[in-house]
């Protein structure tokens, strides 16, 4: 889903809180009921339908593919290791965002240890190699025009809280509905908005300055 500025920066309709689905909750049972019989080609599918949101996901968090990919598979590799346990207290769908969500998170974290790791003991001379900044990974909207406001954008989304940062994701990469961000976030629609109005709020502080158009 693309950005587009400023309109993210203001609050959804109230339609957009709560739509029903439409034949998901059958196929999601359907196909889960059919992994949990060990069906390989059960697994194919569920790896062909929803490889590109899990990636998508990940990716939204890190900005890097590799680790995006990483995460991907480890997702997939969860599912195929623990559907047996699936009870469905939450969607599949819910499921996979829960899990590609908090491994993206987790990989960035280990990822700013190490960094942070790798910094001291560089200043505390254990490492005499000159540290650099990882390479910046270009989003696939910087080929939008506003490269540079969307960048900024991205830089000050990535240093949101967490919660904050994965509703704003969810919702404006992935197009997820309030309560379907509630479900993966284990709260509450109005806490969902809560963040996302608390996100908006923070975003529009830095960014609207450097809007020409707003």
């Amino acid at each position: 889903m693309a950005y587009s500025l400023p309109l993210l920066l203001v609050p959804d309709s109230p339609a957009d809180i709560c739509l029903p689905d439409v034949g998901m909750v059958d196929a999601e049972a359907d196909l889960v009921a059919q992994l949990q019989t060990g069906s390989e080609a059960a697994f194919r599918t569920l790896v062909a339908r929803y490889q590109d949101r899990v990636y998508r996901t990940a990716f939204s968090l890190l900005r890097t593919p590799e680790e995006a990919e990483d995460v991907a598979q480890e997702v997939f590799v969860e599912v195929y290791q623990t559907i047996a346990r699936f009870r469905g207290d939450a969607s599949l769908t819910t499921w996979l965002y829960r899990l590609a969500t908090s491994r993206a998170l987790k990989t960035r974290r280990k990822a700013q240890t190490k960094k942070r790791f790798a910094y001291f003991t560089n200043l505390l001379g254990f490492d005499n190699n000159v540290l650099h900044e990882p390479p910046d990974h270009a989003h696939p909207q910087a080929l939008l025009e506003g490269q540079q406001q969307l960048q900024l954008l991205l830089d000050h989304i990535a240093r949101l809280p967490d919660q904050q940062q994965v509703a704003f994701t969810l919702r404006h990469e992935q197009g997820l509905r309030y309560d379907k961000i509630a479900a993966v976030l284990d709260t509450t629609v109005p806490a969902v908005e809560s963040l996302l109005f608390r996100a908006r709020q923070t975003l529009r502080k830095h960014i609207q300055p450097h809007l020409r158009y707003v």
